[in-house]
């Protein structure tokens, strides 16, 4: 059962918060479901994305990382009338898989291994964002700011 939910009358009323929005209505589309994946939290601030792409070469395969956006494309090369199939259950459908990575998240490096694509993803803050530890020092003395000044006088001269 599909609901959709109209967030039109929130839009007027709102100021910012577009981004937000299109994200809800693009989470509500449907999903074919294929190909199918896995996410692993595999530590404190690493990620592992596992797409089983039964049927694809490495090289049939795309990754592209941008900005906040993981995007997988597969599409397999043609047969060449290699054999006449009487069954094909394998899926060899061309596919698009988008992922939406949080704010500091970055791919890594990316693996194949018997039919399943493997993408490590990584939480790195930047030094800025990192909470750092501040000394806390005692208040300066007055003799120590006479002394300052006595310095700096002797220094212009």
């Amino acid at each position: 059962m599909r609901t959709n939910f109209d967030f039109t009358p929130y839009r007027r009323s709102t100021v910012g918060f577009d981004r937000l929005f299109n994200l809800l209505e693009a989470g509500a589309r449907e999903d074919d479901g294929y190909p199918p994946f896995d996410i692993l939290k595999d530590g404190e601030d690493s990620y592992r994305i596992t797409l089983a792409v039964a049927g694809f070469r490495p090289e049939d395969i795309e990754v592209v990382a941008q900005q906040n956006l993981l995007t997988v494309t597969g599409k397999r090369a043609d047969d060449n009338g290699r054999g006449d199939y009487l069954h094909r259950g394998i899926a060899a459908r061309a596919f698009e898989r988008r992922f939406q990575l949080a704010d500091f998240i970055e791919a890594g490096d990316a693996s194949f291994e018997n039919g399943l694509l493997s993408i490590a993803l990584k939480r790195v803050l930047p030094e800025a964002m990192k909470p750092r530890r501040i000394e806390i020092g005692g208040a300066p003395t007055a003799q120590n700011r006479i002394g300052a000044a006595k310095d700096k006088v002797s220094e212009a001269a």
